[in-house]
């Protein structure tokens, strides 16, 4: 049992959602919220004031981001643990939060109890990840070929994206409706656990398309 409540700095730029999760952490006896931030600066300036234990971040914020500002906690305030709570359950947003300094990372859509018990975990030292993270990551990970769960067709896709050829253009190369490219491309990128144009050519450069 921690000798006193886990203090928790909450940082999210929608004060509806920091209400919400003040809400639920009232009523947790070891939890104690001692500030709110709603963007970078803000978040900075509370963790030197109010002294968290930890420091519960978003990661969708209007300029610095929570990946970027987790890493500058990791620099400034290496005492404070981070553990991020998104709404984003996508492999490659876990894998940034953890090389920026995250010690966890859980979904906001999770129970209440969840997200405490990921607090307490990640206050002692622990890592934690949700449930559907932890199999997404691994999954990620564990793949040797990911390139194997493209379709032929999702591969040939994946081939002129990487030649920055655009959606209508690629729909008139292989004589498909551009809604059907666009579907093609929403399954690449789930599949493949990948979000940005960038990423899906780094993707594909590496796998010799």
């Amino acid at each position: 049992m921690q000798a006193h409540p886990i203090r928790l700095l909450l940082i999210d730029d929608h004060p509806l959602v920091r209400d919400g999760l003040r809400a639920r952490f009232d009523a947790a006896p070891n939890l104690q919220v001692v500030g709110e931030a709603g963007n970078a600066q803000e978040a900075l300036t509370r963790a030197k004031t109010a002294s968290p234990d930890l420091a519960l971040m978003d990661i969708s914020m209007r300029g610095t981001n929570g990946i970027e500002l987790t890493a500058q906690f990791r620099e400034q305030f290496p005492h404070i643990a981070v553990l991020i709570l998104s709404m984003h359950d996508n492999a490659e947003y876990v894998r940034q939060a953890v090389r920026a300094g995250a010690r966890g990372y859980v979904l906001k859509d999770a129970p209440a109890h969840e997200i405490v018990t990921a607090i307490e975990r990640v206050a002692r030292g622990d890592a934690y990840y949700s449930a559907a993270i932890a199999a997404r990551v691994v999954q990620a990970s564990t793949s040797h070929a990911p390139i194997d769960s493209l379709t032929p067709r999702e591969r040939e896709i994946l081939t002129r994206i990487a030649h920055g050829l655009a959606n209508k253009q690629i729909a008139t190369e292989m004589d498909l409706s551009v809604r059907t490219v666009e579907t093609h491309r929403l399954n690449i990128k789930r599949k493949l656990g990948i979000e940005g144009q960038a990423e899906l050519i780094k993707f594909a450069v590496e796998n010799r398309l």
